[in-house]
């Protein structure tokens, strides 16, 4: 069993024009990790907006850019560019909740098979109605989860760093959506990979604005049994959302 000081873990936030979100994203990030976070390295991923500029007040924070934009493409540069054993990352949209990085080391110290550990979102700006729906969405994930034993999200995962070695890192010809199943399934083959629904990350529900609850659950699930069943994702452009 491994020790909390075996763990060196870096936190990886991928940002693109995300001005309007990044300072709660690292504030919530410096303040809840509780020191237990080896480095922060936010991604600017060709921001045109103040992301780089809002993210450098903050002095435990390093900044690296990757100009190929795509979210795929970020988490590869934070993959190079960090030097953690444990890799976690987040969204710049997200909230990091208390014990999310004491949950983290509990996870991998008590399984030395987990290999890459994920959870839900839920949303800290939508309607009371629509979050009811989004728990229904994760209940039946979960019940896929526990048939084909993978399942992540982007903006809550966490891996080691020899198992996304091991994959050659992230798939950064996937565009958008699709990415975190990829990843999920290709880690599946060097070890546990963990959906554990009390592993919650808090997020922006802009993209459910954006495409609607329907829609935007429809796009996951079909992106989802394209990499299940056809071992790869459906092609999509980059979109935008602000």
């Amino acid at each position: 069993m491994e020790k909390e000081r075996d763990f060196k873990i870096s936190l990886i936030i991928p940002a693109y024009n995300e001005e309007k979100y990044i300072d709660a994203c690292l504030e919530n990030a410096i303040k809840n990790s509780n020191g237990k976070v080896f480095e922060i390295i936010v991604v600017d991923n060709a921001s045109t907006d103040k992301t780089a500029e809002m993210a450098g007040k903050y002095k435990s924070v390093r900044i690296v850019k990757e100009n190929n934009k795509g979210v795929t493409r970020a988490r590869q540069r934070g993959f190079i560019e960090s030097s953690g054993n444990i890799l976690a990352f987040i969204d710049a949209d997200t909230k990091m909740p208390p014990g999310w990085i004491e949950q983290i080391i509990s996870e991998f110290k008590k399984n030395n098979s987990l290999v890459c550990l994920s959870g839900p979102y839920f949303f800290y700006d939508i309607l009371a109605w629509k979050s009811f729906l989004i728990k229904i969405y994760w209940a039946l994930a979960i019940i896929m989860y526990r048939i084909i034993s993978y399942m992540a999200v982007g903006g809550n995962l966490v891996i080691k760093r020899e198992t996304l070695e091991k994959m050659k890192g992230f798939d950064t010809q996937i565009e958008f959506f699709g990415d975190d199943t990829n990843t999920a399934r290709r880690a599946s083959a060097f070890g546990k990979v963990k959906f554990e629904p009390d592993f919650i990350m808090y997020s922006s529900g802009r993209r459910i604005t954006h495409f609607g609850l329907l829609k935007m659950a429809f796009i996951y699930a079909s992106y989802f049994f394209s990499e299940v069943i056809k071992r790869k994702s459906v092609n999509q452009k980059y979109i935008e959302i602000r």
